[in-house]
């Protein structure tokens, strides 16, 4: 997504940040998909990836796995846009530490509880130092995300929030009428 800017000196190239969720680009992103079940019991929990500066996502799928442009759990349903100039060599920093994640996660064994999708978005941001910050791990980027994240669509929020509605709606009424 760099593309020529006619108005400055032809040889400048600048980056488009524009977020298009009709063609899956999110560049300098953060993305989040809900996990079919766990997501239904606990909304803040599900799938994380982060894109480069093209908008392409890369997302630790598995165990050895990390899928390019093709989320494990479908397409996201949340996006946290970072600043990337606050990345050690700007864009080109932000790719390079993208891929050299991937290129780590590519060789690990996925673990739901320690070494998941979200350790390699904070992997990723460790090694460009964004913010300055070498501590980002899996339960900020949660909490963050949960905070900051906007929603792709409204279909995105029900995707995210209305199987979680049924179950709580289902656990009251069990609860309401074996009383």
């Amino acid at each position: 997504m760099i593309s020529e800017d006619t108005h400055n000196m032809p040889s400048s190239p600048i980056l488009d940040l524009r977020v298009d969720s009709q063609k899956q680009r999110y560049p300098f992103c953060i993305v989040w998909t809900p996990i079919p079940v766990i997501t239904y019991l606990f909304p803040f929990i599900g799938h994380m990836g982060i894109a480069t500066s093209t908008g392409i996502i890369r997302d630790f799928a598995g165990p050895y796995v990390v899928s390019e442009d093709r989320m494990a759990f479908g397409w996201p349903t949340k996006y946290w846009q970072l600043n990337y100039t606050k990345a050690k060599g700007k864009a080109q920093g932000w790719d390079s530490a993208v891929h050299e994640a991937s290129e780590i996660y590519k060789e690990r064994m996925h673990n739901l509880f320690c070494d998941n999708c979200h350790s390699h978005v904070a992997r990723a941001l460790n090694i460009m130092s964004y913010d300055n910050s070498n501590s980002w791990n899996m339960v900020k980027l949660a909490l963050y995300m949960f905070i900051y994240g906007k929603y792709v669509s409204v279909a995105g929020f029900f995707k995210t929030w209305i199987p979680f509605s049924i179950v709580i709606t289902i656990a009251f009424l069990i609860y309401s009428f074996s009383s």
